[in-house]
C-alpha cells in the first residue's frame, strides 16, 4: 500500500529521519515545517494521513488538527499527532481536537507503519464514497451536507467475560453513550449483526474465547465489516495490537484505562463511523433517485432501458419468455384540463400504486414519460402476460379515483399492449416496438383494453 503523507515537525532532524523512512516503505512524503505551512499543503494536495508534531512555535500541532477537523473539505484526512508528551492528558486534548491517533516519542516503526495502513485503508473507502456522493449532488439527485456529524448519544458494544471491564467502562461513559456488554461470542456476533451499533469493544485478555479471533469474525461479515472495533489490551501485548490493526481493527486502548482517554477515543470513532455512513446513505439514495421516477415512486425509463436489455439476453440465452406491456392512461389530457395538474398527478401515482398491487414481486413497473409506463414480465410467456395485463386494467378501472380539492370522483381506464420474445434475433427496441403497436391497436378499437401482438391471445375489454 502507498499513500501520500504530510509530515509536519519543526525540527529539521526528525523530519529527514521519518521522510526516509516513509520512502523506504514506499509512502510518498510532503514536508511541512509548522502549522501554517502544513494547513496550506493540505488544502492545496490533499494528502492521504498526515504525521503532526504537537510541540511546535506559533501555531502547534493542536490548533492545525482542530482546524483541518473543522473544514468540511479536510476533516476526514486521518491525522496522526507525534509527540514527546506521554501523560493522558496530552493525548486527550490531541484526540478532542480530532485526532485520529496519538503517538508517543519514540515511536517504534512497525507501529507507526501499521497504524498509517489501517488509517489510509480507512480514508480510501471514505474517498470512495466522498465520489460518489458528490457525484449524486452534482446530478442534482441530492441535497446533503455530507460534513454535518449527528451528536446523538452513540449505540456501544462491550465484548468481556472478565468482568472487569464493564464496571470501568460504564462509570467513564458518563450518560454519553449507551453500553450493551455481553460476555460470549455468540451473543456479541448476534447482537452486532441484528443491531445498530456505532462502535464495538473488545478486550484482547479473554478467558473464554479469543479476542481476536472475534475481531476477524466481525470483520468478515456483511453487516458488520464496516462497524469500528476498540479493542483493549495490556501495555506489553504489542503483538497482537499490531496484528488487530493489521485486520482492520479502528483503535486501542492500553489498560488502565483512562475514563478521558477513553471517551476522547469512542467520539472519535462514532464521528468517523456517522460522517462515513452519512456518505453511504447519501449514496444510496442518489443510486435510487437515479432509477426511480420521483412522481410515482416506480422505475424510470433509463432503468427500464438498461434492465430491458440485460433480461432479454439472458431469456435469449436460457431459452425462457420475456413479456413487455406498453400501458397508456386512457383520455389522461382531459383529467389536466379540467381538474389541474395537481389532479393529474394524483391519478398518475394512484394508477402507479394500483398497478403494483397487482402485479408480481418479480416485475419490474417503469413509468417511461407522461401517462405512459411499461412493465416487464420475467419469465412469462404471452399468455400469462395478457392475463396480468387484464388484472391491471381491471385494477384500474374497477373504482373511482379521488381528485382535487373537491375530492371528485373520477373513473380511470387504461389501454394495453402485450407483446413477447420471437424470434432469437428479437432485441429490447423490437419489443418495445411491438407493444406499442399493439398499444396503438388497442386506443384505436376503443380504449380500454389489452390486446396482443399475437392474434390468439387478444382480448377485448
Amino acid at each position: 500500500m502507498t499513500a501520500r503523507v504530510l509530515v509536519v515537525d519543526d525540527v529539521r532532524a526528525n523530519v529527514k529521519l521519518l521522510e526516509a523512512k516513509l520512502t523506504a516503505e514506499y509512502f510518498d512524503p510532503i514536508i511541512a515545517m509548522n502549522g501554517l505551512q502544513a494547513l496550506d499543503l493540505v488544502d492545496r494536495l490533499l494528502p492521504d494521513i498526515v504525521l503532526l508534531d504537537v510541540m511546535m512555535p506559533g501555531m502547534d500541532g493542536i490548533e492545525v488538527c482542530r482546524r483541518l477537523k473543522s473544514s468540511p473539505r479536510t476533516q476526514h484526512i486521518p491525522v496522526i499527532m507525534i509527540t514527546a508528551l506521554d501523560q493522558p492528558e496530552d493525548r486527550v486534548r490531541g484526540l478532542e481536537a480530532g485526532a485520529d491517533d496519538f503517538l508517543t516519542k519514540p515511536v517504534d516503526d512497525t507501529a507507526l507503519f501499521s497504524r498509517v495502513k489501517n488509517l489510509v485503508r480507512l480514508k480510501m473507502l471514505v474517498d470512495e464514497l466522498r465520489a460518489r456522493a458528490a457525484t449524486g449532488e452534482r446530478m442534482g439527485f441530492i441535497d446533503n451536507t455530507l460534513g454535518a456529524i449527528l451528536e446523538k448519544p452513540g449505540e456501544v458494544m462491550l465484548v468481556d467475560d472478565t468482568g472487569h471491564l464493564a464496571e470501568r467502562i460504564a462509570g467513564g461513559l458518563s450518560g454519553r453513550h449507551h453500553l450493551l456488554v455481553v460476555d460470549n461470542v455468540s451473543k456479541a456476533l448476534s447482537h452486532a449483526t441484528e443491531g445498530h451499533f456505532d462502535l464495538i469493544m473488545v478486550g484482547l485478555d479473554q478467558r473464554s474465547f479469543d479476542g481476536l479471533r472475534l475481531c476477524s469474525q466481525l470483520r468478515s461479515l456483511n453487516q458488520t465489516r464496516h462497524i469500528p472495533i476498540l479493542v483493549i489490551a495490556e501495555p506489553e501485548d504489542n503483538e497482537r495490537l499490531l496484528r488487530a490493526l493489521d485486520m482492520g481493527v479502528n483503535d486501542y486502548l492500553l489498560r488502565p484505562v483512562d475514563p478521558n482517554e477513553l471517551m476522547a477515543r469512542m467520539n472519535t470513532q462514532i464521528r468517523r463511523w456517522r460522517y462515513a455512513e452519512s456518505l453511504r446513505d447519501s449514496v444510496q439514495r442518489s443510486i435510487e433517485m437515479a432509477i426511480t421516477d420521483e412522481l410515482t415512486g416506480i422505475f424510470n425509463r433509463r432503468y427500464m432501458e438498461t434492465h430491458l436489455a440485460t433480461l432479454i439476453e439472458s431469456a435469449m440465452h436460457r431459452a425462457r419468455p420475456t413479456t413487455v406491456l406498453a400501458i397508456d392512461i386512457d383520455f389522461f389530457k382531459s383529467v389536466n384540463d379540467t381538474f389541474g395538474h395537481d389532479a393529474g398527478d394524483q391519478v398518475l401515482r394512484e394508477c402507479a400504486a394500483r398497478l403494483r398491487n397487482v402485479i408480481r414481486s418479480v416485475d419490474l413497473p417503469c413509468r417511461v414519460g407522461g401517462e405512459e409506463f411499461i412493465v416487464i414480465l420475467p419469465d412469462t410467456d404471452q399468455l400469462v402476460g395478457a392475463r396480468i395485463a387484464e388484472r391491471i386494467r381491471s385494477a384500474i378501472g374497477s373504482a373511482p379515483f379521488i381528485v382535487g380539492s373537491e375530492q371528485t370522483p373520477v373513473t380511470i381506464t387504461v389501454s394495453i399492449g402485450v407483446a413477447g420474445l420471437g424470434s432469437v434475433d428479437d432485441t429490447a427496441e423490437l419489443l418495445l416496438k411491438r407493444a406499442d403497436q399493439s398499444l396503438y391497436q388497442a386506443k384505436r378499437a376503443g380504449r380500454d383494453r389489452v390486446v396482443s401482438d399475437m392474434p390468439d391471445v387478444r382480448r377485448p375489454g
